[in-house]
């Protein structure tokens, strides 16, 4: 019998030790998902708090910094923080003005995704409108994009799904041929979720993929609209809690639910707003901001709902930074407490864009406008997120159910970039270099 090396052994014992633990992986997002929709019985949410129960969850998730959706969904799939995988905000800054566009391409994404280790390993996968996947390496594709200035995205998901013929086929088998509102939300509607549910089901049950996303976006919706509660945000949540349910139904008519694990997590918290502060409108009247059309300013602010960043046309101009520092320094005391200074050491530490000189953070009850006229402190109302990831509101959440998951995990605090190992662990998979480790007491031993 041929012997075994120290280092053989090592090494076959360091590959049990990440053997795969669920044949597939269901990654949901609910985004403006908070704890207390689990750990408050009033939520409803009924298949989330069995899942609870019978699985692991956190106390608090914390959020990269913006705590908004796009960022945040690229560190779930990648593990690693806005500096390293390059989707820094919801939309790209544009030195000319912002045109409507988003970071909806896959090829914005500068580190390798969950997406390619699952296919690196000859698995499959599918999605239902996650963030950024527009050209993803995805077999079973509907990702999240739509027309600049247009709410109907029909027109436009029939050429960019992946196989092409996918659109017309979940709603040939799933949905039914959808109208113009089935795929937006507007009117008081949440049939939005429920389509994502239903797609999702339908991929799942026809094509059993080793790893499956969807992201269910009306709780933050209506969250915007409301503010942390109110009769639509319930009837969302609730909603997405039927959608759980759904995904559920179908990975056991599939026949794989017992060899499938669950994570419904979420993106950001939600903070109730009563003010708005626009720091542009400052810079306007100081000849920092003239006319970004025509490049005739020297620095901007681009809003990230309770955060904007300041870019400056010429990264070294320290006096102009220096300059914008005074001016916000100067405002009146009530004006100077609506918001705190992010410096780029902080911004450092925090992973956020290296191309920023410096952000501010709105407190609670205010939100940051991007304009450049009108009134530097006005009324607002509803609700938003987008602040620096350092208090207990702006968390999202973490519940996790299945194969692999240890029964009764309890963690007290975690990180956005915790999913992507988690995953890459359960699955059996091969993702270096991450921000983000496994939360121990989560996956059963």
């Amino acid at each position: 019998m041929k012997k075994i090396t120290g280092i053989a052994l090592l090494l076959i014992m360091g590959c049990a030790s990440y053997a795969q633990k669920a044949a597939h992986v269901v990654l949901i997002t609910i985004d403006g998902f908070r704890p207390d929709f689990y750990t408050d019985a009033s939520w409803g949410m009924v298949n989330l708090r069995a899942m609870k129960d019978s699985g692991a969850y956190a106390d608090g998730v914390n959020s990269v910094f913006p705590t908004v959706t796009y960022p945040n969904h690229t560190s779930l799939i990648t593990g690693v923080t806005p500096a390293k995988h390059g989707v820094y905000y919801n939309t790209p800054f544009e030195p000319n003005g912002a045109t409507g566009v988003w970071y909806f391409y896959y090829d914005s994404i500068k580190v390798p995704t969950l997406f390619d280790a699952v296919h690196k390993a000859g698995k499959k996968s599918a999605n239902v409108i996650w963030p950024v996947s527009v050209g993803a390496p995805i077999d079973y594709n509907i990702p999240d994009v739509w027309p600049i200035g247009k709410k109907d995205r029909r027109e436009l998901m029939a050429t960019v799904t992946n196989p092409v013929s996918l659109w017309q086929e979940v709603q040939e088998h799933a949905t039914g041929k959808l109208g113009a509102k089935d795929f937006t939300m507007e009117d008081e509607e949440m049939i939005l979720d429920e389509n994502v549910a239903r797609m999702s089901a339908y991929l799942i049950t026809t094509y059993k993929p080793a790893f499956t996303t969807l992201h269910l976006p009306c709780t933050d919706h209506y969250e915007h609209e409301q503010g942390r509660d109110g009769l639509l945000v319930r009837k969302a949540v609730a909603g997405a809690d039927r959608a759980l349910g759904t995904i559920i139904e179908a990975l056991k008519r599939a026949g794989i639910y017992e060899s499938t694990t669950i994570i419904v997590t979420g993106d950001h918290g939600f903070v109730n707003i009563a003010r708005s502060f626009s720091p542009n409108v400052l810079l306007a009247q100081n000849g920092l901001l003239n006319n970004v059309k025509t490049g005739d300013w020297k620095a901007q602010f681009l809003s990230s709902g309770g955060s904007a960043f300041l870019h400056l046309k010429d990264p070294k101009d320290m006096a102009t930074q220096q300059k914008v520092i005074a001016l916000l320094k100067a405002l009146p005391a009530a004006e100077q407490r609506m918001f705190r200074i992010i410096s780029r050491k902080q911004l450092n530490e925090v992973g956020a864009d290296p191309h920023a000189a410096m952000a501010i953070s709105a407190v609670d009850g205010v939100t940051i406008g991007g304009g450049t006229t009108g009134e530097l402190v006005r009324a607002a109302e509803g609700g938003t997120h987008g602040y620096f990831p350092d208090f207990k509101q702006i968390q999202t959440g973490f519940v996790a159910s299945g194969a692999g998951i240890a029964p009764g995990g309890h963690v007290k605090e975690m990180n956005v970039t915790d999913v992507a190992p988690l995953v890459a662990q359960l699955l059996g998979l091969q993702l270096d270099n991450t921000d983000g480790k496994v939360p121990a007491g989560v996956i059963a031993k």
